[in-house]
């Protein structure tokens, strides 16, 4: 577990998610569902070790490809959301792809082979060798024949942010200076530069998935989370109450 101090260089201040709750946002899944089953015991053991608050529960999406057990992560998203707490999964752009490509747009398809699905579907059940010979129509129909359809509802459902005190959570970033309200749904799963290289304030402090990092990425303006966890081992989960932050992750 690793806790920041609570100064900031240019002494504005802090971002207070407020203390009516405390909030823990995960980073990109990419289909490990191994490690997102460990990161969220340490979840549960934080949270016990702390004074008892709701909590409310994040993934900031990508919850798919690359990693060996996609369907399991959805699953495990699903569960947690019908569960009666307060969870939320917003929409990546993984995601996106996937919905795209299981209702057979076709010009989806050849983004989801880059984009590593193979590993998707051989979660449920498509031979890796099979997927590497089929054309985008044979794979279309598969998915449509063996992918749940209450799978890819539930992606295609899932929200692009959400706003709790001075945080704003989204898979990917926003537009600098366009307002909330007015940011484009492809932006906010997908923009990287424009974000990423952006030094201005924010009306909120953000935090995001989508673009790897060896560590945590603190900026004064946004906290990017995704540590890679399909290649690191290190999932990454960041706790929030108040004005205070702290990180927990997998080995790795």
């Amino acid at each position: 577990m690793t806790f920041w101090r609570r100064t900031r260089r240019d002494a504005a201040p802090l971002p207070d998610i407020g203390t009516d709750r405390r909030v823990y946002a995960i980073g990109d899944v990419h289909g490990c569902a191994g490690l997102l089953d460990q990161l969220l015991a340490m979840i549960g053991q934080d949270d016990g070790d702390r004074d008892r608050k709701p909590i409310s529960l994040i993934l900031l999406g990508d919850l798919i490809d690359r990693g060996p057990n996609s369907r399991g992560v959805v699953e495990r998203a699903m569960a947690l959301m019908a569960s009666g707490g307060d969870v939320h999964c917003l929409k990546g752009n993984h995601e996106e792809v996937f919905v795209l490509a299981a209702r057979g747009d076709g010009r989806a398809l050849p983004v989801f082979r880059r984009m590593e699905g193979e590993t998707t579907l051989a979660s449920y059940g498509l031979d890796p060798a099979l997927f590497r010979v089929m054309t985008d129509q044979e794979i279309a129909d598969w998915m449509e024949r063996h992918v749940p359809r209450s799978h890819v509802d539930f992606l295609d459902a899932l929200p692009d942010s959400i706003a709790i005190g001075d945080y704003l959570f989204v898979h990917a970033g926003i537009r600098p200076d366009v307002p909330i309200e007015a940011q484009n749904a492809a932006d906010l799963r997908w923009i990287r530069r424009e974000f990423l290289e952006h030094r201005g304030r924010h009306p909120h402090m953000v935090i995001h998935g989508h673009s790897i990092s060896p560590d945590v990425e603190e900026r004064a303006e946004r906290i990017g989370i995704d540590t890679g966890a399909f290649l690191s081992g290190r999932l990454t989960a960041i706790g929030l109450e108040g004005t205070d932050r702290w990180i927990l992750q997998t080995g790795g």
